[in-house]
């Protein structure tokens, strides 16, 4: 029986779902079936109907959301009008990728298993609820599921005798190939590609508007632990427009130093330009990449040099070690005995792809130049809430980052990518120019005058609220609560002044929590539950809308849980409907959240 096309369709937060989609598909090419894979909001997904064998790769982001570029999908397939009998000649398998200190553990891919078997698909196997917060990571629910998949498939598709399947030491075809050119050519490809023609319609991840910083200013005090930084962008002339609660995504580069260091340990000349080549039809070439390109640009604005390495990094580079020592170790940390091994060695102490590279030498000297975008992933773009609104600051774009910076048991202290980019550049030297694009974030705000909002932001968290508290007080919107939380009133209150003086003006009510300020250390949930009367009134009778935001660590959970507390002591509720009161005002969006991990 011939192959039919396997499709692998993702939707992926942060790279790992991606990542996971990638390996099915060499997975599947080694046992010569044809492969495609593809984000799901890329895929014409009326196409569906048509395809005998699909598996769905899927990570559950935030409180249980789909990803961002699955978003159009999800709004398709929970469509109340298909038919129930729209999939059924499709076999197909859900991965999910989740994380089990959330309540909605997984919740993406257990939903969508579900509504596909309501839409007549029929599952080759139960949904893998992959799990971050395992030792070994997602991986140890997927080696044992992958393991059944192939059986099951193989059991449908069998291999064709006369080819059998391509064994794990023997690498694939590469995805491009790059030709080198003899001489740098005469029009700087790289300066027209940045510049470009003006872009149809608003900037996005394809096409960002260079927006060029004004200002970039620390605002915690000198003494503070971390490094805290307002940024302001000019955005005259972008024709970009954002609301509160939108978020502005920004794509950083590489230092300098990791860009020399690669090219060194690589043998590659950084001034040296090429041309990509997909080595299939069909396949795009990434649209990030000037045609031609210099090793320069590839590795300072594409290659993610500075990221953790994934199990595939180090599979791909075993298949092409030349050295048996290194070779020997490589293909210890890619096989599943080996990911205790790996995770001591990489995820824990977060070593980067660059550093692995300087420890095989012998290794990262032999990389065919072909491998380079197989072996390492693209830089992802970071997403920051505006901090902003244009109302009160036309033609502006303000965010607040804190800038990324901790030890680990390496020599080096470990740096966020795109926080340290940024804190790294200094509009007073001379003109700085930020890639940026704009996307809706998942905080809405409501319209009506009256409408009282409650808004629990500690840390940078508070980022989204001061555009909310400048877009509705502009609007001559009342009813504005803000509880801000951080360690000390002197060292990292931001933009205390400006709540004051609203305060003042009686357009703002301010409760503040300054943890490290007392013996006993106070947080928001305590001020919340100190004012349990007044959220009380303003969620049950002046049906107030609630919003949080900051770090996803502990914060979300301990606010929840002193918002139930609340509605027990001041609503008189039992246990089980103060957790289906919350549960309301999650569903009717007077509960949102945005956190970050």
């Amino acid at each position: 029986m011939p192959s039919p096309g396997l499709l692998v369709l993702f939707g992926s937060q942060t790279g790992t779902a991606q990542d996971v989609s990638e390996r099915l598909g060499r997975e599947a090419r080694r046992r010569r079936l044809d492969c495609r894979v593809q984000a799901l909001d890329s895929y014409s997904v009326v196409n569906l109907i048509s395809e005998p064998l699909v598996i769905f790769v899927c990570a559950t982001a935030g409180q249980g959301d789909p990803p961002d570029n699955m978003k159009n999908f999800w709004r398709f397939i929970f469509r109340k009008n298909l038919p129930p009998t729209s999939l059924c000649q499709m076999d197909f398998a859900v991965l999910g990728l989740g994380d089990s200190s959330y309540a909605k553990f997984n919740f993406v891919a257990k939903k969508l298993h579900r509504r596909l078997l309501q839409l007549g698909g029929s599952a080759l196997l139960p949904a893998c609820l992959g799990d971050d917060q395992h030792e070994l990571g997602p991986d140890a629910a997927i080696d044992p599921w992958l393991h059944d998949l192939w059986e099951k498939v193989l059991g449908l598709y069998p291999v064709p005798p006369d080819l059998g399947v391509i064994p794990p030491g023997v690498p694939l075809p590469s995805k491009f190939t790059l030709r080198f050119l003899p001489e740098a050519p005469k029009m700087c490809s790289e300066e027209q590609h940045v510049a470009g023609a003006d872009p149809p319609g608003p900037p996005s991840e394809q096409q960002p508007f260079l927006a060029p910083m004004v200002t970039n200013q620390r605002v915690t005090s000198p003494s503070h632990f971390q490094d805290v930084r307002l940024i302001e962008f000019d955005i005259t002339g972008s024709g970009l427009s954002f609301a509160a609660g939108d978020v502005v995504l920004i794509r950083p580069q590489n230092q300098a130093s990791h860009v020399q260091q690669f090219c060194r340990v690589l043998g590659l000349d950084p001034d040296q330009f090429f041309t990509l080549l997909p080595r299939e039809p069909g396949v795009p070439c990434p649209t990030q990449l000037p045609q031609p390109c210099s090793v320069r640009h590839l590795v300072s604005h594409y290659l993610d040099v500075a990221s953790v390495p994934r199990r595939s990094f180090f599979e791909l580079l075993a298949c092409l070690s030349p050295h048996e020592l290194e070779r020997e170790k490589l293909l210890q940390f890619s096989a599943p005995q080996g990911q205790e091994e790996l995770y001591s060695y990489c995820n824990r102490p977060r070593r980067t792809v660059l550093e692995v590279l300087c420890d095989f030498p012998h290794t990262a000297g032999a990389v065919p130049a072909d491998y380079l975008l197989d072996l390492i992933p693209p830089i992802r773009p970071r997403a920051f809430s505006i901090a902003s609104s244009l109302l009160a600051h036309p033609s502006r774009l303000q965010i607040l980052v804190a800038v990324v910076h901790y030890r680990t048991r390496l020599k080096e202290p470990r740096r966020g990518l795109c926080s340290s980019w940024l804190a790294s550049l200094d509009p007073g030297r001379g003109p700085v120019q930020v890639p940026l694009w704009v996307r809706p974030g998942s905080l809405t705000f409501p319209e009506t005058p009256d409408t009282p909002v409650i808004m629990v932001g500690p840390g940078t968290g508070v980022a989204p609220f001061r555009a909310a508290v400048q877009e509705r007080v502009a609007r001559g919107q009342t009813g504005n609560f803000l509880f801000f939380g951080c360690r000390w009133r002197d060292q990292d209150f931001y933009w205390e002044s400006e709540w004051l003086e609203l305060e003042r003006k009686g357009r703002l009510t301010l409760f503040t929590a300054f943890s490290r300020e007392q013996e006993r250390k106070v947080y928001v949930q305590h001020r919340l539950r100190e004012l349990g009367p007044l959220v009380w009134d303003l969620l049950d009778r002046r049906g107030a809308y609630f919003y949080l935001a900051g770090n996803a660590k502990g914060m979300p959970a301990d606010v929840s849980e002193a918002l139930t507390s609340v509605f027990r002591e001041e609503g008189g509720l039992s246990g089980p409907d103060a957790a289906n009161y919350l549960a309301r005002l999650q569903r009717t969006m007077r509960f949102q959240s945005e956190t970050w991990a």
